[in-house]
């Protein structure tokens, strides 16, 4: 019983290494196969994906081969063996399609680490500026967008008020890296962000840290196929235009004279100079001419 199960089990490792080597034979002759067709057919084998790659996924030879390509259309940094591409520790910066060829720029460097000055090209810097809820496109601005910068601020000048400002296109074409802390183009559903990371040569990153302090940095979301360059004008309020209509200041309408609805009182003459007034003790009357009174003694029988 022990010799049977012995034998059972060296069959079934022939055949295992069998069907190995056919395998490798196989693939092999596919291989040569295809380079012989790419010879012929002046075609380039470059690297592909063979499923989907994350920013920060890692190539393996599960997931990337090498596929004919047509010789005078290979894109510039792509891989030709796959030695070249998985030797070290490389990562995609990011994503990629299947079959999409793999390029230099997609994929970290032999370091394998997946940092976003990683992807930035030759001679560019990645600047953050305060976004919100309107300045930011209510969050519809993401990763891999392209849009122009704006700059909100107060005109100068002493005669100037608060309602007098002005607007100015302070950059146009400018992609948008990250979003907070998110730098994947696949992450495309809105999301309000504080933050927003646009790519911008050094220039441009010393324009945008004194913009900051200067007044309020909007976003404009620009379509990314779009190359038609616009005359870019200062805008102000007076700009937005009243409709025609104007109002001017009121005037407070001037107070009413008072009015005395009393009339006025009567007085009694003065006495004239160097005459003597005497005293009436008893009863009396004042009889009036014109507006002069003087007063009278009365008697008891109406005499004087």
């Amino acid at each position: 019983m022990g010799n049977r199960n012995l034998l059972i089990l060296i069959g079934a490792i022939v055949i295992g290494l069998i069907a190995v080597f056919l395998a490798n034979s196989y693939f092999s002759g596919v291989e040569q196969r295809q380079e012989r067709v790419a010879e012929e057919q002046q075609l380039t084998r470059i690297a592909v994906a063979t499923q989907p790659l994350e920013f920060g996924a890692p190539l393996t030879p599960e997931n990337v081969r090498l596929q004919n390509f047509p010789a005078a259309s290979v894109p510039e940094g792509a891989f030709t063996n796959l030695e070249q591409l998985l030797n070290g520790s490389r990562v995609a910066l990011r994503p990629i399609v299947p079959n999409e060829p793999i390029l230099a720029s997609k994929v970290s460097g032999l370091d394998g680490r997946a940092v976003l000055s990683a992807n930035l090209p030759e001679g560019m810097r990645a600047v953050s500026i305060p976004v919100g809820a309107v300045t930011g496109v209510s969050g519809f601005v993401r990763p891999g967008d392209v849009v122009d910068v704006l700059l909100t601020r107060k005109i100068p000048g002493e005669g100037a008020r608060a309602e007098d400002l002005m607007v100015d296109v302070i950059m146009e074409r400018v992609p948008v890296l990250a979003i907070n802390q998110t730098a994947s183009e696949n992450a495309t559903e809105p999301q309000v962000g504080k933050t927003a990371t646009i790519q911008v040569d050094l220039f441009q990153a010393q324009k945008l840290a004194i913009a900051e302090k200067l007044g309020t940095l909007s976003l404009a979301l620009r379509n990314v196929e779009s190359d038609d360059a616009e005359a870019a004008l200062t805008v102000t309020s007076r700009d937005i235009g009243s409709g025609g209509y104007y109002i001017a200041a009121r005037q407070q309408p001037a107070a009413p004279a008072p009015t005395n609805f009393y009339p006025a009182a009567q007085t009694q003459a003065a006495p004239a100079a160097g005459s003597v007034s005497r005293a009436i003790t008893g009863p009396s009357m004042t009889i009036y001419r014109g507006t002069d009174g003087e007063e009278y003694p009365v008697g008891r029988l109406g005499g004087r």
